[in-house]
């Protein structure tokens, strides 16, 4: 029914209502036009919310059709990439299966050329122990030479001599015994070197520095002293003898003359004997830094400039002098510099020895090792990523196989 239909219904209610006959119904009459009229009400609000619902949710699919398109678009994109991305991972794994076929090969190569130098390593070892045994001798009998010539110790040099005569005679080679007669010469001319407590001197050296503060000086004047036999006597009655007596002694010390032939020493001012004490240690430590620089004249010299001074300025005849002066003595008649012999007979025959045998072996080795190695495995694409490498990489490879890989 439309509302047309319901308006024309409604009128005639009305006009029938209006009727004599329905006079008397007036009052239900007006009730059921008001309940249609909130009934139309009702209806046309609910018609508009549906008509608003339905324009939302038209405006709600189309955007939603529109984010679906964008998303079906992007999808697009990524089975793309998703595609390229995986023909160059499949290239690379082609070629890193190229490269680890290739590091097997190499290191199958190497494998083999290990093999073959273990085997020449063990053909040699037998003669490669007596050419070590032969070396370390000739090492023992140089380092003997410098210790002989640059640290004057014939005790070192004579044991590492005998050391080197070991070595010779584990090798058991009969050709060798006019070698090992020469050190023995050479053993026997060490053990006839006198030798030197250089360590001993030095230490003796220090303890006369540390007694110099024990040497009492010499009174110059003790020896022009004279000693009065006349007393004067304490009678008065010999006033007249001891005033001569008197008289006698003070003209006796009022002039003074004494005789001086310029050896002995000038006085000295007072607290000078510090400056003369510390002159005598400096002039001890002077030769003890000679010692070990076998310089003999200078350690000399220094030990008579103590002699000297210790004579002018001290008293020789007191214990600690006499025993300082006996001591100083001693080391001056010490001589610090022993003869060394300026060549040892062995070293030039077992050099000889070294380069008939030793390095003509090893010139040798160098020619048998100098085979060209295997070229090692590169990448196979230069803008690709580089795979890892393979664990046996050589440290060197010849130049011309680098040379072709470059230009490969």
């Amino acid at each position: 029914m439309t509302e047309q239909d319901k308006s024309t219904e409604a009128v005639n209610h009305e006009t029938v209502a209006d009727t004599p006959k329905n006079r008397q119904t007036t009052p239900s009459s007006e009730k059921k036009r008001s309940g249609l009229i909130g009934s139309a009400i009702a209806i046309a609000i609910i018609i508009a919310i549906g008509g608003g619902i339905y324009y939302f949710t038209q405006q709600s699919n189309a955007q939603l059709v529109n984010e679906n398109n964008e998303l079906k678009q992007q999808l697009s994109d990524l089975a793309e990439q998703q595609k390229a991305d995986r023909q160059r991972l499949d290239s690379l794994i082609a070629s890193q299966s190229e490269i680890k076929s290739r590091a097997t090969e190499y290191e199958a190569q190497l494998n083999r050329r290990m093999q073959e130098l273990q085997a020449h390593v063990n053909a040699l070892s037998s003669s490669d122990v007596k050419n070590w045994l032969l070396a370390q001798a000739d090492f023992m009998v140089k380092m003997a030479g410098r210790k002989l010539w640059n640290d004057h110790d014939p005790i070192t040099a004579a044991v590492l001599l005998k050391s080197a005569d070991s070595s010779l005679a584990e090798m058991n080679d009969p050709s060798l015994l006019d070698i090992r007669k020469a050190i023995g010469n050479d053993i026997a001319s060490l053990a006839a070197i006198n030798q030197v407590d250089y360590d001993g001197i030095i230490l003796r050296l220090n303890q006369l520095s540390n007694e110099v503060d024990n040497l009492r000086l010499d009174d110059i004047n003790s020896g022009d002293a004279k000693v009065d036999d006349e007393e004067v006597s304490s009678d008065i009655a010999d006033w007249k003898d001891n005033l001569a007596r008197s008289w006698k002694s003070f003209t006796n010390d009022f002039i003074t003359v004494r005789a001086r032939d310029g050896s002995e020493a000038p006085l000295l001012a007072p607290n000078q004997d510090i400056y003369l004490r510390e002159n005598i240690r400096s002039q001890l430590l002077i030769a003890a830094q000679a010692v070990p620089r076998y310089q003999e004249e200078t350690y000399k010299q220094s030990l008579e400039q103590v002699s000297t001074w210790v004579r002018a300025y001290f008293d020789v005849n007191a214990p600690a002098t006499k025993a300082f002066l006996t001591e100083v003595d001693e080391l001056i008649n010490q001589p610090i510099d022993a003869e060394m012999p300026d060549a040892l007979e062995s070293q030039p025959k077992l050099e000889k020895v070294m380069q008939a045998r030793v390095r003509n072996l090893l010139s040798q080795s160098d020619e048998n090792t100098s085979t060209p190695v295997a070229e090692a495995p590169t990448q196979a694409t230069e803008n690709e990523t580089p795979p890892a490498e393979p664990e046996a990489k050589p440290e060197a490879q010849p130049a011309e196989t680098t040379t072709n890989e470059q230009k490969g």
